[in-house]
């Protein structure tokens, strides 16, 4: 039965010279789960807030949207609220009360429900959740899986009959993602629930989508099964930019083009190897690192108050000079609190920090930051401060002495090699997530830093983009840049990284190329390698899998 129905939609915003969604048509029957993916800034938030009247834009609409047959003009105020839930990209932007159970309440008292069913729905949902254990804690003590997990029980105990969420893991490790994709599926098979979700993580939304909607510039490009969409993306295009997007196993096959089902799990894509290849041994190669060393942490421990347990405890890291080191690990284990002692921002109470070398004491003033040190934010929204990109960097250059008539040269460079020069009259906040990281990021690099520190920079990018910044990262690499990276995206670190380090409790537990990193890894590890392991050793990335099977020489 069909439970959501849209019909020619067509939304503009306020000013701009184009739609930000065109001629959408779709149709979603009850229970079913659907993944819409696309390029960051191709429609999907636009089109997901379309759906849910109260969060719909300000802007020029046309074409019809229907909920179990009724206009969504007709919709009643109060079967919408409670009938399409929705949960949001940062867990920090809904969360709206100081308590875990305030927040699990909070929607049903505004509809009036009777004291006692809030009671007995909180209590049942708590449970569901596993958010018992945390039932009476403040919002702002919980980690960011926690907190994306309350917004999705605060929607669920409306008991919503479509769900939407847009891109729901972007924020969160690989464990607590995948923790969290699973959790959908159960409520999509137990409850029968209707599920849309916008994600760029599609290694565990594949397997469980019923279809897959994929956009490109506002419009429909395929809807489809997902064991079709890469082949009917291929056909559009050999060189479409969502094949990067697709998973691991679905880009393997695609590659390889041996005569067989497309696989879509990491189970499916294993048997498919196995079937067609047999095991090579290889080594992972050597690195050597410059033996002049950037960035230095003896013994350093960090706590934000005195009453409060220490975040960094004894965290000791050596980087070195032209080195793209990544740090890995789960939410709220001290890996942006590493980054901002290195810029900082934090002052550690005991250990040293060493900047090429000089202790950080030692840099006065804002001499770390004066084309030596610069640091990307998680939240790139913070970055700017201006109405609109243009006057932003303009901002910067100002700040750092360049004269006006340099200005708008740099700007251009910088645009046309990070992809925002489309972007520059536009307003900071009115961009996608993808869109403000890319501008937020060509601010940073105005600063011309010898040293670079990325808090999440892939967080919002679609595959494409994150190829695009992976490229521009090695460039800037191999003049001379340092970058150190937090990340929960493992795919762009077994890409991209020289070395990779796992953070836990306070501390580096282990770090290594990533060809070693990713192999003796079971969780935080890629797609690819867990398909490859036991086949080939060392083969992390999709590309090294593709390229051992070519060697191998084909089929068994």
């Amino acid at each position: 039965m069909e439970i959501l129905h849209i019909e020619n939609l067509s939304f503009r915003y306020p000013k701009a010279d184009k739609n930000a969604i065109e001629n959408i048509n779709l149709s979603v029957n009850s229970g079913e789960f659907v993944a819409v993916c696309g390029e960051s800034g191709c429609g999907k938030t636009t089109l997901l807030k379309m759906i849910k009247k109260e969060l719909s834009p300000e802007g020029e609409k046309s074409g019809k949207i229907f909920y179990k047959n009724i206009s969504q003009n007709d919709l009643d105020d109060r079967k919408s609220a409670s009938e399409i839930g929705y949960v949001m990209q940062d867990p920090d932007s809904q969360t709206v009360t100081d308590k875990v159970w305030h927040e699990l309440a909070f929607g049903l008292e505004n509809l009036g429900v009777p004291a006692e069913v809030i009671r007995r729905r909180t209590g049942e949902m708590a449970s569901y959740f596993g958010i018992h254990n945390w039932f009476r804690k403040k919002t702002d003590e919980l980690s960011g899986g926690q907190k994306q997990l309350l917004n999705l029980a605060a929607v669920m105990v409306m008991q919503p009959k479509i769900l939407i969420l847009d891109e729901p893991t972007s924020r969160l490790d690989p464990i607590a993602a995948s923790d969290f994709i699973s959790t959908l599926q159960k409520l999509n098979r137990e409850l029968g629930l209707t599920i849309i979700i916008a994600e760029h993580r599609l290694e565990e939304i594949f397997p469980i989508a019923d279809k897959v909607l994929v956009m490109d510039s506002g419009k429909v490009l395929l809807c489809d099964a997902p064991k079709n969409i890469g082949k009917e993306l291929r056909k559009i295009s050999e060189t479409h930019p969502m094949l990067l997007g697709l998973p691991s196993a679905v880009r393997i096959f695609n590659s390889l083009s041996i005569p067989d089902e497309c696989p879509l799990t990491v189970k499916e894509g294993r048997d498919f190897l196995e079937r067609h290849f047999v095991f090579k041994e290889t080594l992972a190669k050597e690195y050597v690192h410059n033996e002049k060393t950037a960035v230095e942490l003896k013994n350093v421990w960090f706590r934000y108050e005195k009453d409060l347990p220490d975040i960094l405890r004894g965290t000791s890291l050596k980087i070195y000079e032209g080195e793209f080191y990544c740090i890995l690990g789960g939410n709220g284990t001290g890996k942006t609190t590493t980054l901002n002692v290195i810029s900082g921002l934090n002052k550690a109470y005991r250990g040293k920090v060493f900047i090429n070398g000089i202790s950080i004491k030692e840099y006065k003033g804002n001499s770390l930051y004066r084309r030596l040190l610069a640091c990307l934010p998680q939240d790139p929204q913070t970055v700017f401060i201006k109405d609109n990109v243009f006057k932003d960097l303009c901002e910067l250059l100002k700040a750092m002495d360049i004269p006006k008539s340099e200005r708008n040269e740099k700007i251009t460079a910088i645009a046309e090699r990070t992809g925002i020069t489309h972007l520059l009259e536009k307003h900071p906040y009115d961009l996608s997530g993808g869109e403000q990281q890319k501008c937020a990021l060509a601010k940073i690099l105005l600063s011309e830093p010898r040293i670079l520190l990325l808090d999440e920079p892939t967080k919002g990018l679609d595959a494409c983009s994150k190829h695009t910044l992976g490229e521009l990262l090695s460039e800037l690499k191999r003049g001379g840049l340092t970058i150190i990276m937090v990340t929960h995206d493992v795919e762009f670190a077994a890409e991209n990284a020289d070395r990779c380090a796992l953070f836990f409790d306070g501390e580096i537990l282990s770090e290594d190329i990533p060809e070693k990193f990713f192999s003796e890894n079971n969780f935080y590890t890629t797609a690819a390698n867990r398909m490859a392991r036991g086949l080939w050793k060392n083969a992390v990335t999709c590309e090294q899998v593709i390229r051992r099977c070519l060697e191998n020489g084909g089929e068994t």
